[in-house]
């Protein structure tokens, strides 16, 4: 059974690809620590386990190892990820690329070497945004030292894709192996109603016992920009918000392991939760299904969102 996670992308930095319900909030540090804190403790009071942050969501990684500290909470899980730097710097308009992707060994030594202070909560750890141009799937380094990490700590090893080539990235994922044993286990993947071209790759990699979570289930809020007539429609039968709409056709079309909430505030956290009190007809599933986009036109649009 599909539950919601929840992803610290937007909680840990100031600024997000996103399109923000609230243009007028508080950037500071310190409001964003209190309010990272107050969602954290929101969620796991709603029955939220699964945490997702990284290195590059600013203070993300921070906040939440603090955050599970202090709570010692023994139930939760954490994931984060390695390969991208924050170089914003909490930076308000900050001009350029506000995270540096780096898939090298020493990237890998260095930012785990923080990371595995969330030990023993951390239980998955991920290649953050693979992709076959940075070659890190044939970097033996790479895939060696993660494996150890695996072997060392029982770790589930992951990774996370973006980009009209996700099923490439899977399919070239799912086949590797390190003595005799296959290195990933975790596949987080960009999947919603707008980007629906690995479903296929998911489906396969579901049947074949893989644990599958799912980013980017409202498309950065551009569900909320010029919403289909279809999801205003079925917002009204069921009485929930959009977003539970979009959430719910994830969960009743494939059924992944954790679909992942980027909420920024409890109103968008409880509205994404109710998507988990209806279900879907099967011809509903299929109307939504010809709402999707090119891949190539969907990330060149994503490409084009601004940080804000």
């Amino acid at each position: 059974m599909t539950k919601i996670g929840l992803g610290l992308a937007a909680l840990g930095r100031p600024e997000y690809i996103n399109i923000r319900e609230d243009k007028n909030i508080d950037k500071s540090k310190e409001a964003f620590k209190n309010n990272a804190y107050d969602m954290l403790n929101t969620a796991y009071d709603l029955g939220i386990r699964y945490f997702d942050t990284a290195p590059s969501y600013g203070k993300g990684e921070e906040l939440l190892k603090t955050w599970q500290e202090n709570n010692k909470h023994t139930d939760s899980t954490l994931a984060t990820k390695w390969g991208y730097t924050y170089v914003a710097n909490w930076e308000l308009g900050y001009k350029g690329d506000h995270e540096i992707k780096e898939h090298s060994i020493e990237k890998l030594i260095e930012q785990w070497e923080t990371s595995k202070k969330m030990l023993p909560n951390l239980k998955v750890y991920q290649i953050h945004s693979a992709t076959i141009e940075s070659g890190v799937l044939e970097n033996e380094k790479v895939l060696k030292k993660l494996a150890e990490i695996k072997k060392e700590t029982g770790l589930l090893i992951g990774l996370t894709t973006s980009g009209a080539n996700q099923s490439t990235v899977l399919k070239e994922a799912m086949q590797i192996k390190l003595n005799t044993q296959f290195l990933f286990d975790v596949f987080q993947v960009t999947y919603n109603i707008f980007e629906q071209s690995t479903y296929n790759t998911l489906v396969d990699l579901i049947k074949n016992d893989k644990k599958v979570v799912i980013k980017e289930g409202v498309a950065n809020g551009r569900i909320f920009t010029n919403t289909p007539d279809l999801l205003n429609q079925l917002s009204k039968k069921y009485n929930v918000g959009i977003d539970a709409i979009a959430l719910r056709f994830i969960v009743d079309s494939i059924n992944p392991s954790i679909v992942l909430s980027g909420a920024f505030s409890k109103k968008q956290l409880k509205s994404n939760l109710k998507t988990l009190n209806f279900q879907l007809t099967a011809d509903e599933i299929e109307l939504l299904k010809s709402l999707k986009k090119e891949p190539i036109h969907y990330w060149k649009e994503r490409k084009s969102l601004s940080w804000e």
